[in-house]
């Protein structure tokens, strides 16, 4: 896939991989992620990839349910007719649905367009709830889920087309952060009004008004808590107490819902806590890393430059890209940053913005070597350092890794 970044294109063909991948694949395909990180251009540019390669205009129907002119076919019905309508005898046709979230009992029209023959299904949604729906219900085994995340550390570097070095890209990839669309504005100003946009629209749009909260000062309240504590273990019932401490009244329960609603919307991530020794998930004290960098400040401005929880984020939202399932990691009495699975294994991961320091390298080293498996251990640092090796965990730099082409060996999970 390509963006238009300042008239330049970029590849985000990670993505567009996958989508050919399942081209015809009897599976509806369904790219999910946050507000303006580039679904609906993953789309368009599949389409052309489509046109290109033969596919005729008649077999390709495209229709976006945030335009103000598809309103009447958010109605069922009225879907359900205008998509039967455009089934052509003995020929594909490719269906690409946008934001499709904003359809009532959307998944219902889906089901009957899928058992048709001669379709090929594309949905979008920024809500991942849906997929928690009767779309999981009615489509089990038969809808694959592409999530899709904002630019990467690497793209974001394509797209600027600056000569910088990789340090100098990263100060303005945390400035700046990761939406395609903030990469196009001339100013730091232009920028944080875009990203307060994306942020206004997210809370007031996809969370209060579609999810009925009750509460937007509380549901600000709560992200300027994750932001404030990014990498840090959290609980529903430490946000309540601390909110309550502040003057912001409101039970575990009232938080429990708002973090559901900010997981569903793709605004946060979780990473639930591992036991490496025993190889299970543990109880609840989760933490939560955000979707993008820029958005941090957003919220809490200049308090958003701590660079160790900076670091960390990015380096979660990498291995979350790279096709891993991410936890973080309890050994004994010590904790790993990240635990990253795969079909192939495990990946430990260590994050620090330096370890020049003796007592801060061993103190990093310290639950990697707790580990008695021979699976890879990184210690990730911003060190302008040769690559190190401490009887078998490597410390690199992280901007190096974060630029390397290392893939997890698997994609988007079939449900």
């Amino acid at each position: 896939m390509e963006i238009c970044i300042k008239m330049e294109l970029i590849p985000r063909n990670d993505y567009l991989r996958r989508l050919r991948a399942f081209r015809e694949k009897a599976v509806i395909k369904v790219i999910t992620g946050v507000r303006r990180c580039g679904k609906t251009t993953l789309m368009k540019i599949f389409m052309d990839e489509l046109r290109a390669d033969g596919v005729a205009d008649e077999q390709i129907v495209t229709v976006n349910f945030e335009d103000y002119d598809a309103i009447e076919l958010t109605e069922p019905k009225a879907l359900h007719a205008f998509l039967k309508s455009k089934l052509l005898p003995g020929k594909t046709v490719f269906f690409f649905l946008d934001e499709i979230q904003n359809v009532r009992d959307f998944q219902r029209v889906v089901d009957s367009l899928y058992i048709r023959e001669g379709t090929d299904i594309y949905l979008t949604g920024s809500n991942g709830a849906m997929l928690s729906s009767d779309l999981a219900t009615l489509l089990t085994g038969r809808y694959v889920e592409i999530n899709m995340l904002p630019l990467s550390f690497g793209e974001f570097c394509q797209a600027s087309r600056l000569p910088l070095s990789p340090a100098e890209h990263y100060r303005r990839y945390l400035e700046l952060g990761s939406f395609p669309y903030a990469l196009q504005l001339s100013d730091n100003q232009a920028v944080r009004l875009c990203l307060e946009g994306i942020f206004n629209t997210i809370l007031l749009k996809d969370l209060a008004q579609r999810m009925k909260l009750s509460d937007v000062s509380l549901l600000v309240s709560i992200c300027r808590f994750l932001f404030e504590n990014i990498g840090s273990i959290v609980s529903p019932k430490r946000i309540a107490d601390t909110l309550t401490t502040q003057g912001r009244k409101c039970d575990v329960k009232t938080v429990d819902k708002y973090l559901t609603a900010l997981t569903d919307c793709f605004v946060m991530y979780e990473a639930v806590r591992f036991d490496i020794h025993g190889k299970a998930e543990l109880a609840r004290l989760e933490k939560y890393y955000l979707v993008d960098p820029g958005l941090r400040r957003v919220l809490l401005g200049n308090k958003a430059t701590d660079v160790s929880h900076s670091l960390e984020n990015v380096v979660y939202l990498e291995l979350v890209r790279r096709g891993y399932e991410v936890f973080v990691g309890r050994i004994e009495d010590t904790e790993v940053d990240f635990v990253a699975r795969s079909s192939e294994g495990f990946l430990y991961i260590q994050v620090s913005a330096t370890v020049r320091n003796s007592e801060t390298l061993e103190r990093e080293l310290r639950p990697l070597k707790k580990i008695k498996d021979h699976y890879p251990k990184l210690l990730l640092t911003l060190d302008d350092d040769p690559d190190m090796d401490y009887n078998g965990i490597l410390q690199t730099n992280a901007l190096a890794w974060l630029l390397s082409s290392n893939k997890a060996p698997h994609d988007a999970a079939l449900h």
